[in-house]
């Protein structure tokens, strides 16, 4: 980090030095011109270190290793093999690679209602309105004045008025200028401060946006997954009411004992017991998908979402890690929040230091409104004066301490956020890998346990087998099949924490830029 120090004296020899970075200047204060003009020298000079935008991290990949091309695949809807594309760019509507038309319209219909997104745009606004009030401080204040007012004096006091008269108007009307010249640059460095949160209120935004967008595939996701799930449990329901039919029947002809009867209805129970904590899940994403858009939850969302209704994108974008610090949103805000605090350091060191003000008045008072711009009315006063702090109980003093601590902190900030986000893509990206496979594990499982079911089914109808077999092949299949459609859902969450880990395309909004075509995404539903 860099430091631009800028500091001013008074020698012995009544001479004022000024340093600004390396080079110094000695003025002998002869007059008071010659102050302003050794202090308008320094008026380029900002006190406080200059902003160095931190180094992109040294790092080669996101996970140790070499990082695989691809992923496994599996022969189901949702376990196509996906190939990671490293350096590729990211479309701003990035939810739009799960070629879903119910997503993209409930998207959209959020992005317009969201009360956390219109809060975090009125920030940006305020933000923006406090820069545009801290540049004013950059221009001369000027004010007009009229006083108008009626005085009586009494008789033993000499009159003040040409005319002898004790009772009298007076009509004064005056334009004052004030102007505080940025000699050692504490007005710029509050200016820079403001733009950087600004920028780190837009860089919010952009977090919020994409933290929205998120939530709401993350949510379709997991609606998808609750109403995977809930179908496999009805499927199984059936099976186990077959069996409990065929049991019964079995049990009339005094083939089994009634025991047998009995622990297949206390199976059914047991399936149909875990339907309603699916469906109280399910209600409540329907509940969130109502929040995120904005509505109640009494209101929900027309679209519905099932995991054959998305598709899973076969190309997936990998920056390069020196591109992540630039496109992750809360990096930047990190950075700007960083940037602010560097410039309230110069603040606090220019209020310790001389503060020049320069003020005039112009104006003319007289008895009557008529002649109040006549000659021999008018008045003027040119001041200036220069305002050193002496003695203040350490109070500038331990404020310039307290912003160089915030620096401190919000230089270890970024670095937390730094290590935070590449985390963030590194877990994506084993995610995507191992759940990949365990989705092929998950396929086979659930064949293997559908032919085993299939196989004691057709032999329990023959009297061929004990109904224990049957009982543990249908629990062993009721556990593959949810673990196969909860499989399936992990990899298009996967494919969504990848999008949100890389910053999710905010570069190429729509609204920010033109838009760009991605003839790759193909709509459906």
């Amino acid at each position: 980090m860099g430091l631009n120090s800028a500091w001013l004296d008074t020698g012995f020899d009544g001479a004022l030095r000024v340093r600004c970075g390396a080079v110094r200047w000695r003025c002998r204060l002869v007059n008071v011109t010659s102050a302003f003009a050794c202090l308008a020298v320094v008026s380029g000079c900002a006190v406080g270190p200059d902003f160095i935008k931190p180094a992109p991290p040294d790092a080669a990949g996101y996970t140790a290793g070499r990082t695989p091309g691809s992923t496994v695949g599996s022969n189901i809807h949702g376990g196509e093999v996906q190939r990671f594309a490293k350096g590729r760019d990211i479309p701003g509507d990035w939810w739009r690679v799960f070629g879903s038309r119910r997503l993209m319209t409930l998207t959209d219909r959020a992005l317009k209602n969201n009360p956390d997104l219109a809060a975090a745009q009125a920030a940006l606004r305020m933000t923006q309105a406090n820069l545009a009030a801290g540049k004013a401080a950059l221009f001369p204040s000027v004010q007009g004045e009229f006083d108008a007012s009626r005085q009586s004096l009494g008789g033993v006091i000499a009159p003040t008025t040409d005319s002898g008269a004790t009772l009298f108007n007076l009509y004064t009307g005056q334009v004052s200028v004030s102007y505080t010249p940025d000699v050692f640059g504490g007005v710029r460095r509050n200016i820079e401060s403001l733009q950087a949160q600004s920028d780190n209120q837009r860089f919010q935004l952009e977090a919020t946006y994409l933290t929205l967008t998120s939530n709401i595939v993350l949510a379709a996701v997991e609606e998808a997954s609750m109403r995977g799930q809930i179908e496999a449990t009805q499927s199984l329901v059936k099976i186990a009411t077959d069996v409990l039919h065929l049991l019964r029947t079995q049990f009339d002809a005094g083939q089994i004992a009634q025991s047998d009867v009995v622990a297949q209805e206390a199976a059914l129970a047991q399936i149909e017991q875990t339907l309603p904590p699916l469906q109280r899940q399910l209600e409540q994403q329907r509940h969130l998908l109502s929040a995120l858009t904005g509505g109640m939850p009494d209101k929900e969302p027309p679209e519905k979402f099932t995991l054959a209704g998305l598709k899973l994108p076969r190309d997936l974008p990998v920056s390069v890690p020196s591109r992540l610090v630039q496109q992750r949103p809360d990096l930047r805000a990190a950075e700007e929040n960083f940037h602010s605090a560097s410039a309230q350091i110069g603040v606090a060191v220019a209020a310790r230091i001389p503060n020049v003000t320069l003020t005039g008045n112009l104006g003319s008072s007289s008895l009557t409104i008529g002649q109040l711009f006549s000659n021999g009315t008018g008045f003027w006063t040119i001041a200036g004066s220069v305002t050193q702090p002496i003695f203040d109980a350490g109070l500038l003093y331990q404020k310039e301490v307290a912003a160089r601590a915030t620096f401190e902190q919000s230089s270890s900030q970024y670095r937390s956020t730094v290590v935070t986000a590449f985390q963030n893509v590194a877990d994506s990206l084993s995610a995507l890998r191992t759940d990949a496979v365990a989705l092929q594990k998950a396929v086979a499982a659930e064949d293997a346990a559908e032919r085993s079911l299939t196989i004691t089914r057709r032999r329990l109808e023959l009297g061929d087998i004990n109904y224990i077999l049957v009982l543990n092949a249908q629990q062993t299949y009721f556990q593959a099949l949810l673990t196969r459609v909860q499989a399936q859902a992990n990899r298009f969450a996967d494919t969504a924490a990848l999008f949100q880990a890389l910053g999710g395309g905010w570069w190429n909004r729509e609204d920010r830029d033109p838009p760009k075509q991605y003839p790759f995404i193909n709509l459906t539903n």
